[in-house]
């Protein structure tokens, strides 16, 4: 396999893996949205006031989730086609946005089908966190032989070879 293959296979993967987060972003957020504005609505009203907030409250923290998801992922989909050179999606605010962590004893009070889509959530979240992570972690970090090659060449005149 030449490297020309080698870096179109590469790139399929990334491109499949994108769609394929891309597509389980998308169905996590239909099933959100189905819930917290429709089905979720008899659960919430059988809730006590404080936990009612902290409902609504999680529903807002899952759709944020799953905005900067979906943004990221856009993102990387525009780099992949070429659309945005790789350099400006790593540029910080192309990167994945903060989402707040949800509230572990708040969460334990809600109906079941809520802790799942929040679970469902986050874990996506922190998947596509790793992800990013890697990506900017791929960067060429500074070399310090090099740095220390630059110096000696530039006191020496260049002359270093």
């Amino acid at each position: 396999m030449d490297d020309s293959s080698i870096a179109q296979s590469e790139a399929r993967i990334t491109s499949r893996l994108i769609d394929s987060l891309y597509t389980e972003a998308m169905l996590l957020a239909d099933e959100a949205r189905s819930y917290f504005d429709d089905a979720g609505r008899d659960d919430r009203n059988t809730l006590e006031p404080f936990i009612r907030v902290g409902f609504a409250c999680e529903s807002l923290k899952v759709t944020t989730r799953i905005m900067h998801i979906v943004a990221w992922l856009l993102t990387q989909r525009a780099i992949e086609t070429g659309e945005l050179p790789g350099k400006e999606g790593r540029r910080p605010e192309r990167r994945l946005g903060h989402a707040a962590d949800s509230d572990p004893e708040l969460v334990a009070k809600l109906p079941a089908s809520a802790q799942r889509l929040i679970e469902a959530s986050s874990e996506l979240y922190a998947r596509i966190q790793r992800i990013d992570e890697g990506v900017v972690a791929e960067e060429p970090a500074a070399s310090p032989a090099r740095a220390l090659m630059g110096r000696l060449e530039r006191g020496l005149g260049g002359n270093l070879a």
